[in-house]
């Protein structure tokens, strides 16, 4: 229900002027403060065409106000201050929840319509570390919204599977590595051999070239450069999927820049074709200084492709394979310079679909304040920090609820909860330090907080023995106290909560509205004896069970479970 609709409707029907409805209802506010009202209007909009001041407009328009929904309004100043019919609103707002389920806050932009997400996307033969962490659940928070707005989501993995990097790593394993060592533990061994490759090359810059020369061989078919790239591409991909299965994420494709070797060339040609191509120093570029940018370095000297080649390549791939109406990168904000060239590029090719390109940047995760380096060797691994969030988790579910059934399962879901949780509430431009024993709070903004909140609810309905999802047409919503009022209406901006986060690109968004929907149930548990047996009872289980559903529902799209005990 649109509460600022109903006050739009109200003001429509008591002015004879030439004021727009839609004026009216841009122009209403929702007061910081509940004694002020549910909406208010600022007379100031009407005073030019009423020659008054908005003080005195307010005082007579006041006198003639009502409508279906409006329960009183007051004057403060220029301002118009409405509250609702309780009785009448919540029972409009809780008939919706309970009629449709699941689908509540569901809308209907996208018709169906495919949207690729690029995500995660670690690089070969190095471990996830924290820093792979945002991308995997930004993007897979974006795909879960996407689908809650009507569009098909794809959720892509672009492995770094390929780049000079593999060069520079079958050198390090031919000069210093072990079949055994790798075989015995894949991922620590070969980290290993990329670190110190980067240590001896800052002695010794030949080696840069060596590993460009391998990388090469690499790129022309060397078949002992292919077996290696093979072997750290499988044992990785195990590694990796470990994690993902901790998650919860899960991709349609798992298409790295390997996939795309085979169309490099159709894209050299295509550029070529349309007279984009020049030679600048011996390497082969597109130049963009219609868009204030930097020359696009489609070939290297020696003919190697660069990362905006593949990227070319993988950009009209997706395009003429899902025909996507958006294509989102959830890619670090470092890379924002790269995919301006790259949309610059399509463009100067005729590609017009590059308009429905979107980088979603976001800030770096860091530790003691400092930038996690795999090339340094100061990684954290994504796998440790969830293992100990998962302990964390557990110790604390041991002392506050040690008779807890499945144990295991509610502290992997509360610990893996609460890592994914602290990312997606952190706004994703912004960079910020993980702590931890911060993270993995009951109390406080934090996804165990909203999780309790949740399993607090299913407990109060248990005791009960109501369930909602059997509701008749014969359902109780009729509530008439304030503090109840508030979660109603916590409950009814969860439409506008999606829409808005799809609108940005921004899963805080639903972060911060859950965190603040617990926060509002919790006073209306302190507040009130839910359990009281009264004409109410079944009206306030209602209630009850609306948050479950919204609280459920807003966690889901954030890819954190809510086990209904903890």
């Amino acid at each position: 229900m649109d509460l600022k609709q109903l006050v739009a409707d109200a003001i429509d029907q008591s002015l004879d002027l030439d004021l727009l409805k839609d004026e009216i209802y841009d122009v209403l506010e929702v007061p910081r403060h509940e004694g002020h009202g549910d909406v208010a209007f600022p007379c100031f909009v009407l005073a030019k065409q009423l020659r008054k001041s908005p003080n005195a407009i307010a005082e007579e328009l006041a006198e003639n106000i009502s409508g279906e929904g409006i329960g009183s309004v007051e004057v403060a100043g220029p301002y118009i201050n409405f509250f609702l019919d309780q009785e009448l609103v919540t029972e409009d707002i809780l008939k919706e929840i309970y009629s449709q389920g699941d689908e509540f806050g569901q809308l209907h932009i996208g018709k169906g319509e495919n949207v690729t997400i690029d995500m995660s996307s670690p690089n070969i033969a190095k471990p996830m570390s924290m820093g792979h962490l945002r991308s995997t659940v930004i993007g897979n928070a974006i795909a879960n919204i996407e689908a809650k707005v009507g569009f098909n989501p794809i959720r892509i993995n672009h492995l770094g599977d390929w780049g000079t990097q593999f060069g520079k790593l079958i050198v390090a394993y031919k000069r210093w590595g072990s079949e055994e060592a790798v075989k015995a533990d894949p991922i620590a061994s070969l980290l290993e051999y990329y670190v110190k490759f980067h240590e001896e090359a800052d002695k010794d810059d030949s080696l840069n070239d060596e590993g460009r020369h391998w990388f090469k061989k690499l790129e022309d078919g060397d078949p002992e450069a292919v077996k290696l790239w093979k072997w750290f591409k499988d044992e990785s991909l195990k590694e990796f999927n470990r994690i993902y299965d901790k998650l919860g994420v899960k991709f349609d494709y798992y298409t790295g820049e390997a996939f795309y070797n085979d169309r490099l060339q159709g894209i050299v040609d295509e550029l070529d074709e349309k007279g984009l191509l020049e030679k600048n120093q011996g390497a082969t570029i597109v130049n963009l200084d219609e868009f204030d940018l930097n020359p696009a370095l489609i070939l290297k000297s020696d003919g190697a492709s660069l990362y905006i080649t593949r990227d070319l390549a993988t950009a009209e791939y997706r395009k003429e394979t899902f025909d996507f109406a958006e294509s989102i990168y959830a890619v670090g904000n470092e890379q924002s310079y790269h995919f301006k060239q790259l949309k610059a590029v399509l463009q100067r090719a005729g590609h017009d679909w590059q308009e429905q390109m979107h980088h979603i940047p976001f800030g770096l995760i860091t530790a003691g304040g400092k930038k996690l380096s795999t090339r340094k060797g100061n990684v954290i691994l994504l796998e440790d920090v969830l293992n100990d969030a998962v302990e964390l988790a557990k110790e604390q579910i041991e002392s506050k609820n040690p008779d807890l059934p499945n144990k295991d399962e509610v502290a992997h879901q509360v610990g893996v909860g609460a890592v994914i949780f602290h990312d997606l509430k952190n706004d994703r431009l912004n960079t910020f330090d993980f702590v931890l024993e911060e993270v993995v709070q009951f109390e406080g903004e934090t996804g165990p907080y909203v999780q309790y909140a949740n399993a607090r609810a299913h407990s109060i309905l248990r005791k009960a023995g109501f369930d909602g999802s059997k509701a008749t047409d014969n359902q109780e919503f009729k509530l008439t106290d304030d503090v109840a009022f508030s979660v109603v209406k916590e409950l009814n901006q969860f439409p506008s909560i999606v829409e808005k986060a799809y609108m940005t690109y921004e899963p805080s968004v639903i972060a911060k509205y859950v965190i603040g929907l617990a926060q509002s149930f919790n006073r209306y548990y302190a507040h009130t004896r839910i359990l009281n047996e009264d004409s109410e009872l079944q009206s306030r289980l209602s209630l009850v069970y609306a948050v479950t559903k919204v609280l459920e529902e807003g966690l889901a799209l954030l890819g954190v479970e809510a086990p209904q005990e903890m």
